[in-house]
């Protein structure tokens, strides 16, 4: 079965597109390695559609961080990535810091 990797990286700090952009690069990425990544950052559209407060989001990608194998950490400053990061350490969820790093990890199980 194909392992599921939450993708963590800023969204609102800096420019909202540039970092959609490099979320959903990330996870073309884990995808041609064979992972099913999950790019919180794809409610951008959603959100410009029907806006919701910063916790509704926050509490929605929680639930879905807990059903995933692993966590891929991007770079770059963010309040809710590091929260994420927070979260998987605690429920023993594996957080990687490069795609290299997550398949090197990952192909050990």
């Amino acid at each position: 079965m194909m392992k599921i990797v939450y993708v963590a990286a800023p969204y609102s700090s800096g420019d909202q597109v540039i970092n959609v952009r490099n979320a959903i690069n990330a996870g073309e990425e884990l995808v041609k390695n064979g992972f099913v990544p999950f790019v919180p950052h794809l409610s951008h559209l959603w959100h410009c559609i029907s806006p919701h407060e910063y916790d509704f989001w926050i509490n929605l990608d929680t639930h879905y961080l807990l059903r995933c194998d692993a966590l891929l950490r991007l770079p770059g400053e963010s309040r809710g990535a590091d929260s994420e990061v927070a979260i998987a350490i605690e429920k023993w969820i594996p957080v990687y810091y490069s795609i290299p790093e997550l398949v090197e990890g990952l192909s050990e199980d």
